[in-house]
């Protein structure tokens, strides 16, 4: 997989210490050294993009990562959309039978 080009290390750390994970627990969930974990937090080694989806899921932060990402207003209108479209379907669905 390609790596990540935007500058993503301050964002990996804040991210594992949000969590409350030493970097040796994220080295062991990522299945990596914890001199891995240290590169790529200070910017030695650049993540690819499957690890860090993966630091994401380990931390939970997959709605700040889409905002980083994508931008805030863009995560807002997605998830409006993930709201409303299980309520226009269970409407339709009213509707027909």
């Amino acid at each position: 997989m390609g790596a990540l080009s935007l500058d993503f290390t301050k964002v990996l750390k804040k991210f594992r210490e949000g969590a409350k994970i030493s970097q040796e627990e994220m080295a062991e969930e990522l299945n990596i050294t914890q001199s891995h974990v240290s590169k790529y937090e200070c910017g030695r080694k650049v993540i690819d993009l499957e690890t860090f989806m993966r630091w994401v899921q380990i931390t939970n932060c997959e709605v700040q990562a889409a905002a980083m990402m994508f931008g805030s207003e863009v995560c807002a209108q997605a998830i409006n959309l993930l709201q409303t479209v299980p309520m226009f379907i269970g409407g339709m669905f009213r509707w027909v039978l």
